[in-house]
């Protein structure tokens, strides 16, 4: 992967660098400093088995249908161009061949039995949808965060997003897993106030085996972020069975206080994101796992600042 950043000329000369939007959050309150818009970008390199937003994964929009909402009315089919949209009741996937994501099934439908998720947004209808907030963030010390899926899997249009947010004076944080192109995450990090890391394993056979890509890359740029003097804030989903063991936490606290990395926030796992599985006809991995005990999160947290860590549960503004 590489990235052409803001600045340089071969972008200067695009007319118009779009993005693909998940959707935007409004008034966040635990993705950052203040109040603060949240862009939720689509693709991910990774594929955690916890993952409570698999429809972030894909870097294309995509459909989530809900069957029982269908009324087998055929609006859906009629509406598509090709007339390849089935009703969402029969469980037929849109042939890809034929689909070209443009909404007209999900638009029609009289029961919102089919969603499209995802969409194309220029850089400067999202800067206006940002801009609605700014009110807000001058109250608050709040801004804009992009997250995703993984913002740097559309490293020219998060640059430019940065760029403009900085020229327009709005304080800007990055959630990634650090599964990034490093020249692309550096090049961002001149602009950008926070970045949001998401750690998950130190053990990279592990990583592997959860997440589906080695931890190499990400514990590198991690290590480039620090020495460019990025503002880092490390983020640990807290998952039971996978790696809230001793071993893990305490491998993760030794490894940020070796960085000068002192802040760390404890996300618990949940188990809100089950049905959209069903809805992309996907396998959830960790069906049978639970969230962590009160218990459990206390004793991670104890391990977490006998490492010298302040340690935010359930992370923090």
């Amino acid at each position: 992967m590489t990235c052409t950043t803001w600045t340089d000329p071969a972008f200067l000369g695009m007319p118009d660098v779009q993005g693909t939007i998940l959707r935007i959050e409004r008034f966040a309150l635990h993705d950052g400093p203040g109040i603060r818009t949240t862009v939720f970008m689509k693709g991910c390199a990774l594929r955690c088995a916890w993952c409570h937003s698999p429809e972030s994964q894909s870097p294309q929009p995509e459909f989530m249908p809900l069957p029982d909402r269908c009324v087998r009315c055929l609006s859906c089919t009629n509406a598509c161009p090709f007339h390849a949209a089935p009703p969402a009741a029969s469980g037929d996937p849109i042939t890809p061949a034929q689909c070209t994501a443009c909404g007209a099934c999900a638009e029609a439908c009289p029961t919102g039995a089919r969603e499209l998720v995802g969409r194309t947004m220029s850089v400067d209808s999202l800067m206006a949808e940002i801009e609605r907030d700014r009110l807000f963030y001058d109250e608050s010390g709040g801004g804009v965060t992009f997250s995703g899926g993984e913002p740097f899997m559309q490293p020219i249009f998060l640059a430019t997003m940065v760029g403009s947010c900085r020229a327009n004076a709005i304080h800007v944080a990055i959630e990634t897993c650090g599964h990034a192109d490093t020249r692309a995450l550096l090049d961002v990090a001149r602009d950008a106030d926070l970045f949001l890391f998401d750690l998950k394993l130190v053990d990279d056979d592990r990583h592997r085996e959860y997440t589906g890509a080695s931890n190499v890359l990400i514990l590198r740029n991690l290590e480039r972020l620090v020495a460019a003097r990025a503002a880092v804030r490390v983020r640990f989903p807290l998952i039971p069975g996978v790696n809230d063991d001793d071993d893990n936490v305490q491998a993760m606290g030794a490894l940020l206080a070796s960085l000068g990395l002192m802040r760390i926030d404890v996300l618990p796992y949940h188990r809100a994101g089950l049905a959209k599985y069903d809805r992309l006809q996907r396998p959830y991995r960790l069906t049978d796992t639970q969230p962590p005990t009160p218990e459990r999160q206390t004793h991670v947290v104890r391990l977490l600042e006998s490492c010298g860590l302040i340690v935010q549960p359930g992370g923090a503004s």
